[in-house]
């Protein structure tokens, strides 16, 4: 794939899935079988999520993952393929690829259990020859679906090369500290805050103080309530209000949001209008099912931009 060189790059480290996801009036209790409402099998994992997110920018992005050599490995790539997203740096090992599934209840809630898979046998070392070798990125982008040594060494390759790292701590788990030193952001969502920290997102105090320990930029997500941007050296939260939307599935709304958002500051936005477009994306996501598939078109997300852009001119 030849890369635009009007877009930025941005490298994504992370994760590839299958989702299989039922939806269902509500979860059933232990040893209960209950009859679903319906079923949808699609594409996911987080990093891929944000792969595909940040593509529909025009962003010029660049995956790094191991898939098994299996049919869902061999239908991920394609689905890469398909939004012109560059595979090169894709591996394969004998195996089971990543497999999420999901419950969907009625009022958008999610529960899910993920299956790493190959996404486990992504190493290190190929990670940080793969960031080194993609160009010049704008950002490159972690999650915790892979081991966090693996992003680690993307995160000092990435440093090496002077682009911004980004770590989406999700599913929530303690952080080593290498990798917290080589991240330049931190976006959970509120429930991983609160697990990460043990303090409610909701406490400017809480939120202040977990900045100043980390020495890293945050930006917590927090559903309709939008996002609170914290630096380590400031002394007020910045909160970012969400679009008011009814919900129908919050599955894969936190990546639409990191997907947006990274590319929001690889093309130079400041920070609260980069949060401004992912929160427009992730609202916009959570008002149809699925996961890459309740994402905005390419033109959306240039209205987006746009309108972004505009508010921003008009102060």
């Amino acid at each position: 794939m030849a890369a635009d060189p009007a877009q930025p790059t941005v490298v994504v480290v992370g994760s590839t899935m299958i989702d299989l996801v039922a939806y269902t009036s509500r979860i059933p209790r232990s040893g209960e079988t209950l009859v679903g409402d319906s079923f949808l099998m699609g594409f996911g994992g987080k990093g891929a999520n944000q792969a595909v997110m940040a593509r529909l920018f025009g962003a010029n992005v660049v995956m790094v993952n191991c898939l098994g050599e299996d049919a869902y490995g061999d239908m991920t790539i394609e689905n890469f393929a398909s939004y012109g997203i560059d595979t090169t740096t894709l591996c394969r090992v004998p195996g089971a690829s990543g497999v999420a599934t999901i419950w969907v209840e009625p009022d958008g809630s999610n529960r899910i259990i993920i299956m790493p898979g190959a996404n486990h046998r992504l190493t290190g070392e190929y990670a940080a020859r793969s960031v080194r070798h993609s160009g010049n990125p704008s950002v490159v982008v972690g999650q915790l679906e892979i081991p966090q040594e693996t992003t680690a060494a993307a995160f000092a390759a990435g440093r090496e090369i002077e682009a911004v790292t980004v770590l989406n701590p999700a599913p929530a788990a303690e952080l080593s500290g290498e990798l917290l030193e080589l991240s330049d952001w931190l976006i959970p969502n509120e429930v991983e805050f609160e697990m990460l920290t043990g303090t409610s997102a909701y406490s400017d105090e809480a939120l202040m103080a977990f900045a100043r320990e980390t020495g890293t930029r945050l930006a917590v997500t927090m559903g309709e309530q939008g996002v609170a941007l914290v630096s380590p050296q400031a002394d007020a939260i910045t909160r970012v209000p969400a679009p008011q939307v009814d919900a129908v599935d919050t599955t894969g709304a936190g990546d639409a949001f990191v997907g947006a958002f990274v590319v929001g500051m690889a093309l130079g936005l400041g920070e609260r209008q980069a949060a401004q477009l992912g929160n427009v994306c992730a609202s916009d996501s959570v008002t149809r099912p699925g996961t890459q598939s309740s994402f905005p078109s390419p033109s959306e997300c240039q209205a987006f931009l746009a309108d972004v852009r505009r508010r921003s001119r008009q102060g």
